[in-house]
């Protein structure tokens, strides 16, 4: 695309193709869909991206290894067993992904709820990052689980309504459509349906609101799975009184520094996709997150001390686990907050993105400590099938994929311009611009002056 635009060529990011002729001609749907491209120009910069060429490769070896599972069973691709009922498909396709994309729930409360609209140029793609984490979370569970067809039947045929999966299970159902709403804006923008738009703004409190608090009971539940566990998952990883209050509370960073991971990507190999309000307030607004984040680790740090003296567990400390607990510890909780307080301190906006990708590692450390390294740790070791690994790339190389696409196309990351409208149609969004330490909407500006 940059060749592209370098040439000459315009990127749609309108409805119409020109703004100056008097006849306008509108984009086709097919035009849109290959980016203002002819087919042959779109297939040649796509052969030309050395990353699509890696991603092919992962396909062509993980596909059919994805469709053997459903053909010769789970056992041909992991070592689950009664001993150990998941593997790093859960460990990591729920219990990681799950807790980085609650930037949903959190961007949306802060814009829609408490008036922060200098997060607006973010917004959306934190919402964006909450939808498709959630949906292929569903997507790694049914490869694990098996029989998609079937996911119905435990929600709304065998009731069970003392297990903490039945909670889990509509929790991510309604969720997944409260934020399907949201995100439901820029397409509707895209495709040329205002009127769509026009209504899904009109609900968004309550759309927010839901999201609130069906992802906080949501992140709490996966929480709670553990209490099931009770002997098996090491004394340094279970808390049964906290066990709920960790995941939530561990989400929250894992979230923010998620919106700062992506947008740093988004930042170095798709700058043309992003427009001048988003790309002018990101080093911003992203120690703002890192403000949130760091917040947040303090507060999980501390409860995990509460954890560890209210069940005197000092003792294990050290032992083996120990040291691998305080490793995780150190390298995921504490060094960022360091590292979180030096860049504010002294606005340095690309130690926060490295900050934030260590606290992202940080956090799937702690999911898969939980989930798969510490649980049994008394009989033996899950080492994971290796197909078990491929399949697991395989579906987060797929995340990738329709991540990007989305994000090449919908007005995420920038404003998409219509057509001139009447007053009471058109719906601005707030632009901004920066004037000391916050930034401030571009129609104040023109009020003062």
């Amino acid at each position: 695309m940059k060749r592209h635009i370098m040439h000459g060529g315009k990127i749609v990011d309108s409805e119409y193709k020109s703004e100056e002729n008097e006849a306008k001609k509108k984009w086709s749907l097919m035009e849109k869909l290959l980016l203002g491209l002819t087919p042959r120009q779109y297939l040649a910069q796509a052969i030309r991206n050395p990353f699509n060429w890696i991603l092919a490769a992962i396909f062509a070896i993980g596909i059919p290894l994805i469709l053997g599972r459903f053909v010769f069973g789970l056992h041909w691709i992991t070592h689950s067993s009664n001993d150990y009922p998941w593997g790093l498909i859960l460990a990591f396709g729920l219990f990681t992904m799950v807790p980085l994309s609650a930037s949903g729930f959190m961007l949306g409360t802060a814009v829609e709820i408490f008036g922060r609209h200098d997060f607006h140029p973010i917004e959306r793609l934190a919402l964006l990052n909450g939808l498709l984490g959630y949906f292929f979370a569903v997507i790694f569970l049914m490869v694990d689980l098996g029989q998609p067809w079937r996911l119905p039947y435990p929600m709304v045929v065998s009731f069970g309504t003392a297990a903490v999966l039945f909670l889990v299970a509509w929790h991510v159902a309604t969720y997944l459509s409260v934020q399907i709403a949201e995100v439901s804006v820029s397409f509707f923008e895209w495709i040329g349906w205002p009127q769509g738009a026009k209504f899904i703004r009109k609900i968004i409190v309550g759309l927010t609101v839901a999201g609130i608090i069906l992802s906080t009971l949501h992140q709490g539940a996966l929480g709670a799975l553990f209490t099931y566990a009770h002997g098996k998952l090491h004394p340094l990883w279970y808390y049964a009184s906290f066990q709920w209050i960790y995941f939530f509370c561990s989400a929250i960073p894992a979230g923010l520094c998620m919106v700062i991971a992506v947008s740093t990507i988004v930042k170095k190999t798709m700058a043309w996709r992003c427009d001048d309000n988003f790309m002018d307030n990101l080093d911003s607004l992203t120690l703002k997150l890192a403000k949130g984040a760091s917040l947040g680790l303090i507060t999980y740090l501390a409860i995990k001390m509460i954890g560890v003296a209210h069940y005197n567990l000092w003792g294990y400390l050290a032992t083996g686990w120990g040291q691998w607990y305080l490793l995780e510890m150190f390298v995921g909780v504490v060094l960022p907050i360091a590292l979180f307080g030096y860049a504010l301190r002294h606005n340095k906006a690309g130690l926060a993105r490295f900050t934030a990708f260590l606290t992202i590692f940080g956090v799937a450390l702690n999911r898969i400590n939980t989930s798969l390294i510490a649980y049994n740790y008394k009989i033996y070791h899950e080492i994971p099938h290796w197909r078990e690994v491929i399949v697991t790339l395989t579906i987060f190389a797929i995340y990738i994929v329709v991540y990007r696409f989305i994000l090449y196309r919908l007005p995420i990351l920038y404003t998409w311009k219509t057509a001139p409208q009447t007053a009471e149609e058109t719906v601005e969004e707030p632009v901004y611009i920066h004037s000391g330490a916050e930034p401030r909407p571009v129609s104040m500006y023109r009020e003062m002056k």
